[in-house]
């Protein structure tokens, strides 16, 4: 635990019109989660609703990411059940971006169509096809998943995380103290392309496991995103980390089938240890892949948030009992899962900070720029995007949130390797300056 305070705002009451309730269908692959067809407000002085939007890609062959649209969902059902936020109806549409630039393109146009006041808590690679359309209408982007670079760089986006950024350059710092040669499997993808520098910067920042110029520079091994064998990439990866190095991988859901294709190389009778960043590798995966019995005891793994078993999720956790309805997707664990409960957490924080009977896209632009703060709970430092909040860094200008965690895999669990958070705050500033 880091003693931070608890999240100690609720939602507050709003008044219903006593009509019935209709879930309806806005557009292929978005849908409003509650009274979409009722809207209060008119006589009894009830508050407007506030319409959000939650995309992520379902379906596909590459990462998918259905947790955390249905983690919007049930954390709507809860707010609402509990009175709303500040009086306001929370009303989630969901889009399924599939992986694609058109399908990001697409969520982002129906955001603008349906007047969404923020796009909350999401996940999309495409950050040139999202952004465009969400600047053209000035909807903020709050708490993304952090996977594009545009999310750290649009004067729209309002990331709680440092992104793949932070977590490459922390995966680097952690691995840099404990490992010889490392080899880094990355997609062959534009996001992919930038991986390597920042892990490469964390390590040097470090100084290398040997301190020589040797262990500071990661090989670059690029992967197909949407392989189902990875023998030749693992080869390579084993092939150039030395003995005591480390092998990390950054593949999305692929990670997984990359290891199974490593697990299968003859042994050489080297040590070379394995490593990722969460959402990549986690808890499920290790459970999956036998536990501490599995090729992942001893993992190191660095993640942005505390480790899933820490006691400042039980809040997330007794929302998605009460209010999934057993929706399998959600899993506690799971990174994206997580940010989407700390985005929404976010929106609600600065709704309430509005306090007025109608809160508009522009309204909520307005209080996060003029410092509106967010506590979670101890899950992030308090959050805060005024200018001077911001890393301001070349290639992450926008990052108010610096912070990742140190974790390893012992006795089959992932759990926190350092106590707290580390900060990377100074390496990523050099990896932007050098970018």
């Amino acid at each position: 635990m880091t003693g931070r305070q608890q999240r100690s705002s609720f939602p507050r009451p709003f008044r219903r019109n006593p009509m019935v309730r209709v879930l309806c269908t806005v557009a292929a692959g978005a849908s409003v989660v509650s009274g979409c067809g009722v809207l209060p407000g008119g006589p009894g002085g009830s508050r407007e609703p506030v319409t959000v939007m939650t995309w992520a890609p379902e379906g596909t062959g590459a990462t998918n990411m259905p947790g955390m649209p249905a983690m919007a969902k049930a954390y709507a059902r809860w707010v609402n059940a509990a009175g709303g936020i500040d009086g306001h109806e929370l009303r989630v549409l969901t889009c399924n971006e599939r992986n694609t630039s058109a399908g990001a393109a697409d969520c982002a146009r129906l955001a603008a169509d349906k007047d969404v006041t923020a796009v909350v808590g999401s996940y999309s690679q495409h950050g040139d096809a999202f952004m465009a359309p969400l600047e053209a209408a000035g909807i903020p982007y709050l708490g993304g998943y952090g996977i594009a670079e545009r999310e750290f760089s649009s004067f729209v986006s309002y990331p709680v995380n440092g992104g793949q950024a932070a977590l490459l350059a922390g995966n680097g710092m952690q691995l840099a103290g404990e490992c010889g040669r490392v080899s880094i499997v990355r997609p062959d993808t534009i996001t992919g392309d930038a991986m390597p520098e920042l892990l490469n910067t964390g390590l040097s920042e470090s100084g290398g496991a040997q301190g020589t110029d040797e262990s500071r520079k990661a090989t670059d091994i690029r992967a197909a995103e949407d392989a189902t064998d990875y023998t030749d990439p693992a080869e390579r990866a084993r092939e150039t980390a030395a003995d005591d190095g480390c092998v990390t991988a950054v593949l999305g859901d692929r990670t997984e089938t990359f290891f199974d294709s490593y697990r299968r190389l003859p042994d050489d009778g080297r040590t070379i240890r394995i490593s990722s960043v969460l959402g990549s590798v986690g808890q499920p995966l290790v459970d999956r892949t036998g536990g501490s019995k599995g090729l992942f005891e001893g993992a190191y793994v660095t993640g942005w948030y505390p480790q899933a078993r820490d006691p400042a999720w039980q809040p997330m956790r007794d929302v998605i009992r009460e209010h999934a309805f057993g929706d399998d997707s959600i899993d506690p664990a799971d990174p994206g899962v997580q940010t989407t409960w700390i985005a929404y957490t976010a929106l609600t924080s600065v709704i309430e900070s509005i306090g007025a009977d109608k809160v508009s896209s522009g309204a909520f632009s307005h209080a996060l720029d003029k410092g509106a703060k967010v506590d979670t709970g101890g899950l992030t430092p308090t959050l805060r995007w005024r200018y001077e909040d911001m890393l301001g860094s070349p290639g992450f200008p926008r990052i108010v949130n610096s912070e990742v965690t140190f974790q390893v895999v012992r006795d089959g669990q992932l759990v926190s390797l350092k106590d707290g958070f580390v900060d990377v705050r100074g390496t990523l500033s050099d990896a932007g300056s050098s970018a």
